[in-house]
């Protein structure tokens, strides 16, 4: 038993337990102390650019602190780690000139986070792919559609894009109504649905019906516009076509549709 307690707590057996556990131990400490400096006292906008910030300085502060673990651990079986880290001064020359669109990468993604292009949960359209922003890293970017796809893409790739959570949307919907239809009666029944839309919380009040938008073959299509939160504006143009839906069968205006008349010969 003796033996098996020496052997355990020998320097190079119970030396990298030791290094392992402390490195980890330290970095949940110092990532909770960011966590609290960065998002004390902020509202809501700057919460969400502050998780990416702190998703940021977590991914560098890991990588320094297990660098260091790695050289203390090294430094218990007798490598000389400062031949080491010249070699990886020279080395790191080399990479930076084989790794250079990782370094663009790394600069781009400061420059994203900086210059506030999005942030952690802003919905942004790119390369006609529109979804929530899920992870925002130095080297890469994770946007996930409504529909469950995950678009990743390097973050020297972005050179436009369309955020839609910086400012209020403006969701048209356009309403097909039958010829026959008194202009005043369907009107007076959107001005009915903007009506009821401004009392969802996440409309805004300048919200209005537009007019008649064209006449087609079959029907006249009449517009509102329904001024919202941008990172609602598909749930809210839904809820609007169905309350449109409502209030016409309620007022028994008629939405055409296309009709096929089968004759069937003797």
């Amino acid at each position: 038993m003796q033996n098996i307690i020496d052997f355990i707590f020998q320097e190079k057996i119970i030396g990298p337990i030791l290094i392992i556990v402390g490195s980890a131990i330290i970095f949940r400490i110092l990532k909770a102390i960011v966590k609290k400096i960065f998002t004390r006292g902020k509202n809501k906008f700057e919460l969400k650019k502050r998780t990416t910030i702190i998703q940021l300085v977590t991914n560098v502060m890991r990588i320094f602190i297990y660098a260091i673990a790695i050289m203390m651990i090294l430094e218990i079986y007798g490598v000389d780690t400062k031949g080491i880290v010249a070699s990886l001064g020279i080395a790191g020359v080399v990479l930076g000139l084989a790794l250079q669109d990782t370094a663009q990468d790394l600069m781009s993604g400061i420059k994203i986070i900086l210059d506030n292009y999005y942030v952690v949960g802003d919905t942004i359209t790119i390369n006609n792919f529109m979804g929530e922003v899920i992870e925002v890293t130095l080297q890469s970017t994770k946007v996930k559609s409504y529909d469950g796809e995950v678009l990743i893409f390097s973050n020297r790739n972005v050179d436009s894009v369309i955020n839609l959570s910086q400012a209020k949307a403006g969701v048209k919907v356009t309403v097909p109504t039958a010829y026959e239809e008194k202009t005043e009666k369907v009107e007076k029944v959107l001005n009915e649905v903007v009506e009821k839309m401004k009392e969802n919380k996440d409309v805004y009040p300048e919200s209005c019906y537009l007019g008649i938008d064209s006449l087609e073959d079959s029907a006249i299509n009449y517009a509102i516009l329904i001024y919202c939160k941008s990172s609602e504006q598909w749930n809210i143009k839904r809820e609007a076509l169905k309350v449109v839906k409502e209030y016409y069968e309620k007022a028994n205006i008629k939405i055409p549709y296309n009709q096929i008349e089968v004759h069937h010969g003797s």
